[in-house]
């Protein structure tokens, strides 16, 4: 499509009379996202990295990002020289997001539970940080900063020792990252970056690389390839999910605005031409004048071009539903990664919701808001991963250890219950290894 070319409208699905009938997990297809295609061109480039290190990081970075001799570690000098040098209204921003971050994160955090089944018998549920973590910040069609605040703050919230930070390179930056993504580094502390950007950044975190040592767990969203690498790599190390193109559905009814639900459906097209934009409402006027909004408001932005294929193509929509009922099960069905509620009682709607990354409730909660200074996350389950994966959070950098205490007492109480068990299962030795605590 060209500068110059209309893009066509958003497409309509009507379910309206269809009743139960539908699968709704399939009502709006999402785009082509063909993780397996992309892990065969990814596999050579982790086996390089893991067989010949730094030497192959750098030969992949001038290959696929044009930078060459790299030098893959960014000085902390150099972080710090950013952080001078951000425009003073940019780091307000930042440590506004950060602020609010932190206290969500920090209200998230988890206690040991101890719990006594019987007298002397005590079981301790521990939650313990992950050790090192490797965080991928995407520099693709746009620099995303906001993504090292979200990675970065539940990781130190966790207590997370050790933090590595991999970011593309820029060839017009003089192979260092993007400057703001660096200055956001300097701003919280983390000082250990390195300009490296793909998969083989996501194969340098996992396999070990140089001065970059391996890590317990990668998060963090990128591009396809991005996803194939960490796809193909856990069990070599923890990732927190494989992140598709960004996608939201506003679930509204006649109260809704239709230039604030036109401009939200726009902000997420914005990501590029495989972003889905959807609208599921019972109210065709509204239908009609977010279509209208759309052709007006897109003309106006910026990235029109890529806003416009994203809103045409077969991932993006406007549903038409009978009622909210009937749109509750394609919310519920599709599982968005960023869903908006722009109903009446939108807190009660919301409370309905079964499947979602992020919700958004209400005229003054754009998604938007939720990218920088919500005080949520924004790195969310994608391509319906919501009905069974959370977004990044404390959580995600912590891990779950049971501590059994029992005293000889306690085992004795237990002890046939124990055998017994052993020896339905054929484990003889299980069952021996309480009896000889009890020969005497």
């Amino acid at each position: 499509m060209s500068a110059t070319s209309t893009p066509r409208p958003i497409r309509r699905i009507d379910l309206r009379g269809a009743g139960h009938d539908v699968d709704h997990r399939s009502v709006v297809p999402r785009a082509a996202f063909d993780v397996e295609a992309a892990a065969e061109q990814v596999r050579p480039v982790l086996d390089a990295v893991r067989d010949r290190g730094l030497e192959a990081v750098r030969e992949l970075t001038a290959r696929f990002d044009g930078v060459e001799d790299a030098e893959v570690v960014v000085p902390p000098a150099t972080l710090h020289a950013a952080l001078d040098a951000l425009a003073p209204e940019v780091r307000a921003g930042l440590e506004e997001s950060i602020r609010r971050l932190r206290a969500t994160c920090t209200a998230e955090l988890e206690q040991d539970v101890v719990t006594e089944v019987a007298p002397g018998a005590v079981v301790t549920h521990r939650m313990i940080p992950i050790e090192r973590v490797g965080l991928y910040v995407p520099g693709g069609v746009a620099p995303l900063v906001s993504s090292v605040v979200m990675n970065v703050v539940p990781a130190q919230v966790a207590g997370v020792s050790s933090i590595a930070l991999a970011t593309p390179p820029q060839r017009d930056n003089g192979g260092l990252p993007d400057p703001t993504i660096m200055a956001a580094c300097a701003l919280l502390g983390v000082e250990e970056v390195y300009a490296v950007g793909g998969g083989q950044a996501i194969a340098m975190l996992a396999y070990g690389a140089g001065p970059c040592r391996p890590v317990d767990l990668v998060t963090g969203p990128g591009n396809i390839y991005v996803t194939a690498a960490k796809r193909l790599l856990r069990g070599v190390v923890g990732i927190d999910s494989e992140a598709g193109p960004s996608e939201v559905l506003v679930l509204a009814d006649d109260t809704a605005d239709a230039s604030y639900v036109a401009a939200d459906l726009i902000s997420q097209a914005e990501h590029g031409e495989t972003s889905a934009s959807v609208l599921v409402t019972d109210s065709e006027e509204l239908a009609d004048a977010v279509t209208a909004e759309l052709v007006r408001q897109v003309a106006a932005t910026k990235h029109s071009e890529r806003i416009g294929t994203a809103l045409s193509a077969e991932q993006s929509a406007i549903v038409l539903v009978d009622d909210l009922d009937q749109g509750l099960r394609v919310v519920d069905g599709y599982a968005t990664e960023h869903l908006e509620i722009h109903t009446r009682d939108a807190a009660d709607v919301a409370g309905r919701v079964r499947n979602a990354g992020a919700i958004f409730l209400g005229p003054f909660a754009p998604v938007s808001l939720g990218d920088y200074t919500a005080g949520s996350n924004h790195v969310l389950p994608t391509a319906g991963c919501a009905c069974h994966s959370s977004g990044l959070s404390v959580r995600s950098f912590l891990k779950a250890v049971h501590v059994v205490d029992y005293s000889r007492a306690a085992l004795e109480e237990v002890a046939g219950h124990v055998t017994t068990l052993a020896d339905a299962e054929d484990l003889p030795g299980h069952g021996a290894a309480i009896r000889v605590r009890f020969r005497d």
